[in-house]
């Protein structure tokens, strides 16, 4: 990050438009702020840049700012209102001519366009506005020519008439684009579904998300873009086959069947006495921790393999398979606290559609509600390279 000489130099210049000066720490005043400078709409190529706690005409406002200001601005990369995820850094906080000055700093994204909210911001010159059709065109195009990630890149040899189009229509795109934008609308299908990266325009072809979230036979595309659950009677995977299922087809559907089975299908109840002669409900495993955990599996795992994600359910576990060990900056020493994304498209829309809550949270928030059910903590494989693997116990007292 900078150094105080250099956050007096982008205090005073007040001509760059890679600066922007607020004393507002609304998430509706840096939610947006974020958007535009992550879409580098001029295409700097370089991180632009907010100062919190400075005006306008770049004076010091006089603030003081907490650590729960700190908190909140840092909540604007990970609470999921700005998609995709921003890489953004926040600095400590500056004492500067009387009053705390924090700077955050956000590099262009990859994967534009960006948008808070579902709407896309930019900034042209000092001007900060929402994105055009021809501009949102133009960010689309942009994103071609950028490192992709599998689920980014074309399937080639599809065309439109292999995605379910009303479901995109009627399932998706409400929620990932704002109303006001969707009735101003003038684009086709085609265009609609690559502002939100599920279509390549210069291949002429759905891309790999678009036909993992609305394919109508994505295993044509995908041999192992499924889910395979087992239950056994014991321990072992020599004990008895009780329950067999899999989970293929559209996540646009699937994501909610699977949602259900684990409601419905994997989680038990029933009444214990206490030693107050009271009833308490035990329950085997934490509905939320265990969907969690499996919606991690599906948004994180490799799709360039054969190979299907695998439940296994034994009589004291569960344990969770995909391919695809840790990703990016992730690694054993780290997780779970740092993040890396090898889908970002499906991340997104795992967010939009209400599967993930937060980014980078997920994780550790499944643990402690394992604990907190009386499970014990789950167990990561995390040294597996080509695999990732957890192992989940069953609540200590299911079993007496």
């Amino acid at each position: 990050m900078k150094t105080i000489e250099e956050i007096r130099e982008l205090m005073s210049d007040l001509e760059s438009d890679r600066i922007e000066r607020t004393v507002s720490f609304r998430m509706d005043k840096l939610g947006p702020a974020v958007c535009a400078f992550s879409n580098d709409f001029a295409n700097h190529k370089q991180p632009g840049y907010i100062l919190l706690g400075v005006e306008d005409e770049g004076k010091v406002k006089g603030m003081s700012i907490t650590d729960q200001l700190l908190l909140q601005i840092g909540d604007v990369k990970s609470n999921g209102n700005v998609l995709p995820q921003p890489s953004m850094l926040v600095s400590e906080v500056f004492k500067i001519d009387g009053g705390d000055v924090v700077l955050v700093e956000v590099s262009p994204s990859l994967y534009p366009p960006v948008r808070y909210d579902g709407r896309c911001h930019i900034r042209i010159g000092p001007r900060k506005s929402l994105a055009n059709l021809d501009e949102e065109r133009i960010l689309s195009e942009r994103r071609a020519s950028y490192a992709k990630t599998y689920d980014l890149s074309p399937a080639r040899g599809r065309t439109i008439d292999d995605l379910s189009i009303d479901h995109f229509k009627l399932s998706y795109l409400p929620l990932a684009i704002d109303r006001d934008t969707l009735e101003a609308n003038g684009r086709s299908i085609e265009e609609q579904m690559s502002a939100l990266r599920f279509y390549d325009l210069k291949e002429g072809c759905p891309t790999y998300a678009g036909i993992l979230l609305f394919g109508i036979n994505p295993l044509f595309d995908l041999p192992g873009a499924y889910m395979q659950y087992i239950k056994f009677s014991g321990t072992e995977m020599t004990s008895n086959v009780e329950q067999d299922k899999e989970f293929s087809g559209a996540l646009i559907t699937e994501l909610k069947n699977i949602d259900d089975f684990v409601k419905y299908s994997i989680i038990k109840k029933r009444p214990v006495k206490t030693n107050s002669f009271q009833e308490q409900l035990l329950i085997n495993y934490p509905y939320w921790a265990l969907r969690e955990l499996l919606m991690n599996a599906i948004m994180h795992r490799s799709y360039e393999t054969n190979s299907p994600i695998y439940i296994y359910e034994f009589s004291d576990r569960i344990e969770i398979h995909n391919s695809g060990g840790l990703f990016g900056d992730v690694n054993p020493e780290n997780f779970p606290n740092a993040s890396g994304y090898r889908n970002v498209v499906l991340a997104e829309a795992l967010k939009q559609l209400g599967y993930v809550n937060k980014f980078n949270y997920g994780v550790k928030k499944a643990i402690d509600e394992l604990l907190r059910n009386g499970n014990e903590l789950p167990i990561f494989e995390l040294t597996l390279i080509t695999k990732f693997k957890v192992s989940i116990p069953i609540n200590k007292q299911w079993q007496q």
